[in-house]
C-alpha cells in the first residue's frame, strides 16, 4: 500500500508544478488585456496643444479600414498624428447614428478599437514620432477626463488632409469610458473583473456610397 501511494504522489507532482506558469498569465489591467489584441495603430492624438501618446488595438472589424483611412492624404503613409477637432456630445440619437453607420460599414467597413496609454517601453511604441515644438506631451487619462468632462467623444474627419477622386472617406470617434463604449469591452470585463485603468474606445467607419 505505501509504495503505491508514494506512486500516486509521484504522478500527482507535474500537475502541481505546472499551476504557478497559469498564474503568471492571469492579466493584470486593460494594458495588459490590450496587448493580447493585434495593434491597430500607434502614435499621437492631438487635441489644442496637447498630445498624447496612444496605441490602439483591435477589439473587432476590419485592419484594412485602418490601414486605408489613417493614412497621410499627401504622402500616403501612414499617420502618426491624429488631431481632434470636432466633438459629438453623448446623446442618444447621436450614439444611434454612430451605430447605425458601424451597421452599414459591416462586416468590413468599419473598426472598433480599444485606445491605451502608450507606454515608453512598451512592445507598441516602435515609430512612436516625435513631439512637434509647441505640443505638450500629457497621458491619455487627461484626454479621457477632459472628454468625460464635456460628455462627448472627439470626432476626427478622414483620411486627414481631406479626400480626392474615389479616395474614401470615413469618421474617426473617440470615446471616453461610458455605456455606448463598454458594449465592446464586454470580453475584457470578463477577463480584467473592472476596468480601473483610463482608456477609450475608437470607432472608425468609412464612409459609405
Amino acid at each position: 500500500m505505501r509504495s503505491e501511494r508514494n506512486h500516486r504522489t509521484t504522478e500527482a507532482e507535474p500537475k502541481a508544478l505546472e499551476e504557478p506558469k497559469h498564474e503568471t498569465k492571469k492579466l493584470k489591467n486593460l494594458s495588459e488585456y490590450a496587448q493580447t489584441l493585434q495593434l491597430g495603430w500607434n502614435g499621437l492624438l492631438v487635441l489644442k496643444n496637447s498630445c498624447f501618446p496612444t496605441s490602439m488595438h483591435i477589439l473587432e472589424g476590419d485592419q484594412g479600414v485602418i490601414s486605408g483611412l489613417l493614412k497621410d492624404h499627401t504622402s500616403g503613409s501612414k499617420l502618426t498624428q491624429l488631431k481632434i477637432a470636432q466633438r459629438l456630445r453623448l446623446d442618444q440619437p447621436k450614439l444611434d447614428e454612430v451605430t447605425r453607420r458601424i451597421k452599414q460599414g459591416s462586416p468590413n467597413g468599419y473598426a472598433v478599437l480599444l485606445a491605451t496609454q502608450a507606454t515608453p517601453s512598451g512592445p507598441s511604441t516602435e515609430g512612436m514620432p516625435s513631439v512637434e515644438p509647441g505640443l505638450q506631451r500629457r497621458l491619455l487619462r487627461n484626454l479621457v477626463s477632459y472628454l468625460k468632462q464635456k460628455q462627448a467623444a472627439g470626432v476626427i474627419s478622414l483620411p486627414v488632409g481631406g479626400s480626392k477622386g474615389r479616395d474614401s472617406t470615413g469618421m474617426l470617434y473617440a470615446f471616453p469610458p461610458c455605456d455606448f463604449s463598454q458594449q465592446y469591452l464586454q470580453s475584457a470585463l470578463r477577463t480584467l473583473g473592472k476596468l480601473e485603468e483610463e482608456h477609450m474606445v475608437i470607432v472608425i467607419v468609412r464612409d459609405t456610397a
